[in-house]
């Protein structure tokens, strides 16, 4: 049997000690420690999505696009060959491009003919989709005019040249073609304002020979410098340096406004406390006294109350010489208490008791009893007469009705 007894207890210390670590685990402050955790991982994940995108959207708007072609269509017949390009909203205000325009060109008679030619680039504020010439001077931001000419080669190296490279041009791999880059514009920048930046340009390609063109393009590039030099150049490293100051600026003012949010509401919840302390005090001290008062209806007996106890005078024994224990009964003291009341009434409205009754049921009885009153008394006797008429009238009503 005691080893029996032995075994269980093992086995419960063995599973107490078992289930300690789990028990901890489990704890309310395990539970809220799990909770914080969970929702710092939480808020910082989403505010670090929130600084990528913050970051992508910021990179987008600040640093413009390297590099912007447009393919120019020209047009023939009436004057020289010009064309209009519309340009969107690629370029950016107060950022420095270098523009240059490309012609590709075939080595005929006419155009080595033409020798020196000018283009002319024009850029305009207002996008044009349309063939028309602009000439007002309030639509153009800029204009600039470059000369160009085709690679001079005399007779004999342009005829050893081509029979060189026979089998290419046969083949169909070099053409009799050449193409002009021409830099129109270095440096130009746009003063801040939509109205500001160029949305089309236009180009004009002036001769005095009819020349012929396969296509021409322009092509604007960005030239950096600050913040967008090493953002373009430095891209890891400027994300991860934006991204992370943007994530901890994030989680400083969420930081801030937790602090402010707890401590107002912890603020109100403490000063609505006391308010509800007093109404459940008053709740609870009502049904305290609702309680006693049913309590004392419920209770038919109560061993320290007076009202159940005898009327009578009672006289208890003691041991040895000791002066004997006399109750002197609950009818006395209610005496006592008319007395007190009778004299607080004489005094206070000089209204004399109704005891005639019991004065003359005393005289009566002492007549009968064959004694008689000398008139002769201080007024401690009357009151000591008076007081045993009273026990006396009470004695026969309480044994009237004992009867």
């Amino acid at each position: 049997m005691a080893s029996s007894e032995e075994e269980h207890s093992l086995v419960v210390k063995t599973v107490e000690t078992a289930l300690t670590p789990l028990r901890a685990a489990l704890s309310k402050p395990a539970q809220r420690a799990y909770l914080g955790t969970f929702l710092f991982a939480a808020t910082s994940l989403i505010l670090l999505g929130v600084a990528t995108v913050a970051y992508s959207l910021f990179y987008l708007n600040f640093v413009p696009q390297v590099g912007l072609e447009r393919v120019i269509h020209l047009q023939f017949g009436n004057g020289h060959p010009h064309g209009i390009v519309s340009l969107g909203t690629a370029l950016a205000s107060l950022q420095s491009y270098d523009i240059t325009v490309n012609l590709h060109l075939p080595r005929t008679p006419s155009n080595l003919a033409a020798g020196n030619f000018m283009l002319e680039l024009s850029l305009l504020s207002l996008p044009s989709n349309t063939l028309v010439t602009i000439d007002t001077s309030s639509d153009v931001l800029a204009r600039s005019l470059r000369p160009a000419i085709l690679t001079y080669a005399s007779p004999i190296v342009d005829t050893a040249s081509k029979v060189s490279q026979l089998p290419w041009y046969l083949l169909g791999w070099r053409k009799e073609s050449e193409t002009l880059e021409v830099s129109m514009m270095e440096g130009v920048a746009f003063p801040k304002g939509w109205r500001n930046v160029p949305g089309s340009l236009r180009l004009e390609i002036q001769s005095h020979e009819q020349m012929q063109i396969y296509h021409a393009t322009v092509k604007f590039v960005a030239r950096f410098s600050g913040l967008r030099w090493i953002m373009y150049n430095h891209r890891i490293l400027s994300f991860l340096a934006f991204t992370t100051t943007f994530w901890f600026v994030s989680m400083t003012s969420t930081f801030i406004a937790w602090l402010v949010l707890s401590t107002y509401f912890s603020s109100s919840s403490t000063e609505q406390k006391p308010i509800k302390h007093d109404e459940d005090t008053t709740d609870s001290q009502a049904k305290g006294t609702i309680k006693t008062e049913e309590e004392e209806e419920d209770d038919p007996f109560d061993a320290f109350s007076t009202e159940d106890l005898s009327d009578t005078q009672r006289t208890f024994p003691t041991l040895g010489r000791q002066m004997p224990l006399r109750f002197p009964g609950r009818a006395i003291e209610g005496i006592k208490r008319e007395e007190s009341q009778e004299e607080e009434i004489e005094r206070t409205s000089g209204i004399q008791p109704l005891i005639g009754e019991a004065d003359d049921e005393d005289e009566y009885l002492e007549r009968r009893d064959g004694r008689t009153d000398s008139g002769l008394g201080t007024s401690l006797e009357e009151g000591i007469s008076r007081r045993e008429g009273v026990q006396r009238r009470r004695s026969r009503l309480f044994g009237g009705g004992e009867r």
